[in-house]
């Protein structure tokens, strides 16, 4: 009996772990990120959702044009940035396209519906909520890293512990700042944001060579930060038919944001005719500062989209709102900025640097300009249309040096 029973058995096992290699591999080993892949539904449904969050806070902001609204916003913002970061390289740099990614991006997902919900209130009554879904949306991140890291490589068990180590110091300041009271709460977030950011810059630059070289921005990464500009770039065109559907109908006022969403594509097309995928330099410098340079220009996209609701309901107005005038003139500025920054991580920032040095000079121009003009305060129509002038000169410059030079047109 006993006999009969082995090859069975053993037949057994051997479809168990077949099953499990196919639906439930363990994580990538690091060092063993593909260097060429196609972003997957999954990312692409996760990125969505996570969109819905920055919706969320965009909406808030919208509401709440004050400093205290863009404080709480830019908080908020640099949390779910960071989130989406961290659960995105995670998979780029561990992940298969198994049951378990789709596991692991489920839970977080189920974690960022009810954190999206809050956001709205998170400088307020729901701010402890908040607080306590962002905290355990963190430590699950550090559980897949530290899973993750599990039998590394001498050159990187120290950057895999610093960042295991961040990421759950953050679930725990975060999870403690509910029992703060809302302002320093508020303030608990925007600092740890930057200490964050700060340490993550602090353990890519401090990788040992053999751990640095291993990372590589991929094709993949590339278009992911692209897609999320995007979908949020989307948003412009939501707060602008919002805007459109809080008033009545009036000439002006369709005027008004049909001329906001020339802005928005303004901004389209600012990133990706200058830096949008395009391949930074394999160093980690570089890296570094491709990546995160995408923080405040998603942010301030994302903004631009909350100002240009209240842009289209005060259409009538003789002078555009201050607040209104300053949040929309200033992520312009921002965007404009943001993108130069992502650009001089580029191959193309040194192979090209007949164009992108005048070019980072005229956009941080039009930059300065973008903030004379949300102090000018003219009427809504005028600003948006200054606004597209504006967003014109960098890409006006772009298309002189390419009619000049056409032998060195970007392939």
């Amino acid at each position: 009996m006993t006999d009969e029973g082995a090859p069975a058995a053993a037949g057994e096992v051997t479809l168990r772990q077949r099953l499990r290699r196919q639906l439930w591999q363990p994580p990538r080993a690091h060092g063993e990120q593909p260097r060429e892949r196609v972003v997957g539904p999954l990312e692409l449904f996760y990125d969505l959702v996570v969109v819905v969050l920055v919706a969320q806070a965009a909406h808030h902001l919208a509401g709440k044009l004050t400093w205290r609204g863009l404080g709480e916003y830019a908080s908020v913002f640099g949390l779910v940035w960071i989130a989406w970061v961290n659960g995105s390289l995670h998979h780029e740099l561990h992940g298969h396209d198994d049951a378990r990614a789709r596991s692991t991006f489920l839970l977080q997902i189920l974690i960022l519906v009810p954190l999206g919900a809050f956001i709205p209130e998170a400088g307020g009554e729901r701010g402890a909520a908040f607080a306590v879904s962002a905290g355990s949306l963190f430590a699950v991140l550090a559980v897949l890293w530290l899973l993750a890291s599990r039998g590394d490589r001498p050159e990187y068990r120290r950057s895999s512990r610093l960042f295991v180590a961040g990421t759950v110091f953050c679930a725990v300041v975060l999870g403690a700042s509910a029992l703060l009271p809302a302002v320093s709460r508020v303030w608990t977030w925007g600092l740890l944001d930057v200490a964050y950011l700060v340490g993550f810059g602090t353990v890519v630059l401090g990788a040992t060579s053999g751990a640095a070289a291993t990372f590589t921005v991929t094709d993949a990464l590339i278009e992911r930060f692209g897609l999320l500009i995007i979908i949020v770039l989307g948003e412009t065109v939501t707060g602008v038919v919002s805007g459109l559907a809080a008033e009545p109908v009036s000439v002006l006022e369709v005027a008004v944001a049909l001329v906001s969403v020339v802005v928005g594509f303004g901004a389209w097309w600012t990133y990706f005719d200058f830096a949008g995928h395009r391949e930074p330099r394999q160093t980690p410098t570089a890296t570094l500062r491709w990546m995160l340079a995408h923080l405040p220009l998603t942010a301030a996209v994302a903004a631009m989209g909350a100002a240009m609701v209240s842009l289209v309901e005060h259409a009538h107005a003789a002078r555009t709102p201050a607040a209104t005038a300053w949040v929309l003139c200033a992520a312009a500025a921002v965007v404009l900025l943001s993108t130069m920054l992502v650009a001089s991580g580029l191959e193309a920032w040194r192979s090209r640097s007949g164009l992108y040095r005048p070019l980072s000079r005229t956009s941080g121009a039009a930059a300065v300009a973008c903030l004379g003009l949300g102090a000018a305060r003219p009427a809504p129509i005028v600003l948006g249309l200054v606004l597209v002038v504006l967003f014109s000169i960098p890409w006006g410059l772009a298309v002189g040096y390419r009619l000049r030079r056409p032998d060195d047109a970007e392939e």
